[in-house]
């Protein structure tokens, strides 16, 4: 029997995938996305959106025990654990549907089952049970994700031994947990056990957590969280890490030294593999650089028609970076690009409390570059909103081009860190310069003045410290 023939073709359904269907059927082309597992893929499923959901339990919970400090009784509050973790899959459920619902409003069809590459513009789908379908097409935007980076020799079982994915739904709440690795992932995982009551000991292998955020903001965030009771060890390295029965033991060493460790679980968060096991990527030819699909700013590969998008495409492997390469990708095809992927002005969230929020340089980085800069830095003790909310833990620290006036860094830390940092965001997509933020009048109080006040010690200008 003859492919089936379609116009442009997504593989997989993730923020990327999703997306770049619906701007490709905005732009006037028929699509198809096909999708083995969830629409929304991992992110909108068993990632970004379930987790945090998980992480306001974790929150709710603090502040519900900081309840006195504002003038409220609430007794004793008490954990309800498979409750929490079911509040966070009808979350992901209810997000799942409702990217059913923009599919059939876009007109989009959904094609259940693992596609692969067979050459010749053409796919075929194996659904569940075995039944295969070929389908031909113009052009194919490639989204399949990726997935967690195992340890070495190490099988995760889902019940002791975790990744992200099998932890956010495991209804056991753990007594002793390591964390293996410091990332977002990593980070966000160990605040929501260690507020929740779990013995929480964090090993990360390079020297400070969250390794790509400025190294003020990681010890600021690191002397909180060991003021909360959690054990973060870093230039650490894990051996020896092996299961028994319900129990799991590992050999971490650091700085401080050796220390024999056991517990009732880990959760190894040590970075991710790219989806492209499977999906007959050699019998296109599509180039690999360092097992990631290379694409350019257009997220086009070395073979015509053929586009790769978000996690897949490697680094940076975050939901709002698929989203924006795969409208990237859908004007392309469409021949409505305006402009390539940006890469330099891309912000990075975490949501443990507090939040780290970030976008542009580090300070390290405009070291290495050899820049002559700037910085402010404002605690947000000193800032009123801070204060009368009960959230006065953490600080802002901006980098300012010297010759320039032009904003290269902006780093929060702070318990609505993530919501803050698009004004920086805004002002580095405009080139803005710091002067233009201090003409800017801010709102008093709010938490957004802390932009202002940092950019204005920087220049030279400070009011109120």
């Amino acid at each position: 029997m003859s492919a089936q023939s379609r116009d442009v073709i997504v593989l997989g359904s993730g923020p990327g995938g999703y997306v770049a269907a619906i701007r490709a059927a905005q732009l006037g082309r028929k699509v198809s996305i096909i999708e083995r597992e969830a629409l929304g893929g991992v992110c909108l499923n068993w990632g970004c959106i379930p987790s945090k959901a998980l992480l306001k339990s974790a929150q709710l919970y603090h502040d519900m025990k900081r309840a006195s400090e504002f003038g409220f009784e609430t007794g004793n509050v008490k954990i309800d654990f498979p409750k929490i973790v079911q509040r966070s899959r009808e979350v992901a459920g209810k997000l799942s549907g409702g990217v059913a619902f923009l599919m059939r409003k876009n007109k989009i069809e959904v094609i259940s089952g693992n596609g692969s590459l067979e050459g010749g513009k053409s796919v075929k789908v194996t659904d569940s049970s075995g039944k295969t379908t070929s389908y031909t097409y113009n052009d194919i935007i490639i989204a399949t994700g990726a997935r967690a980076r195992p340890f070495p020799g190490v099988d995760v079982d889902g019940e002791v031994i975790h990744t992200a994915r099998t932890i956010l739904e495991n209804k056991r709440l753990p007594q002793k947990l390591l964390v293996i690795g410091a990332g977002a992932i990593g980070m966000e995982f160990a605040y929501f056990f260690s507020t929740l009551g779990t013995q929480v000991t964090v090993a990360e292998m390079l020297p400070q957590i969250l390794p790509v955020e400025d190294h003020e903001i990681a010890d600021g965030l690191t002397k909180i969280l060991k003021k909360h009771g959690m054990s973060i060890k870093t230039g650490a390295s894990v051996a020896d890490l092996k299961r028994s029965g319900k129990t799991v033991s590992a050999t971490i060493k650091s700085k401080e030294g050796e220390e024999k460790w056991s517990g009732d679980a880990c959760l190894i968060a040590i970075g991710v593999l790219p989806n492209t096991d499977n999906i007959g990527i050699e019998k296109v030819g599509i180039k690999m650089e360092r097992g990631w699909i290379d694409v350019d700013e257009f997220m086009r590969t070395n073979i015509p028609n053929h586009y790769a998008i978000g996690d897949v495409a490697g680094a940076p492997w975050l939901a709002h970076v698929a989203s924006h390469e795969g409208l990237v990708a859908a004007e392309a095809i469409a021949g409505k690009a305006k402009h390539g992927m940006r890469y330099d002005n891309i912000p990075g969230c975490t949501y443990c409390q507090p939040q780290v929020a970030s976008v542009g340089l580090t300070e390290n980085q405009a070291k290495e570059k050899g820049l002559k800069y700037k910085v402010g830095k404002i605690p947000f003790s000193a800032i009123g909103k801070a204060i009368a909310i009960g959230e006065p833990d953490g600080m802002i620290k901006v980098i300012i081009d010297e010759e320039l006036g032009e904003v290269i860094g902006v780093h929060i830390l702070h318990a609505e860190a993530t919501e803050l940092i698009t004004e920086a965001a805004i002002i580095r997509s405009h080139e803005g310069i710091a002067s233009s933020v201090l003409d800017t009048i801010h709102p008093h109080p709010t938490l957004s003045e802390s932009i202002a006040e940092a950019m204005a010690l920087a220049m030279g200008r400070p009011i109120n410290t």
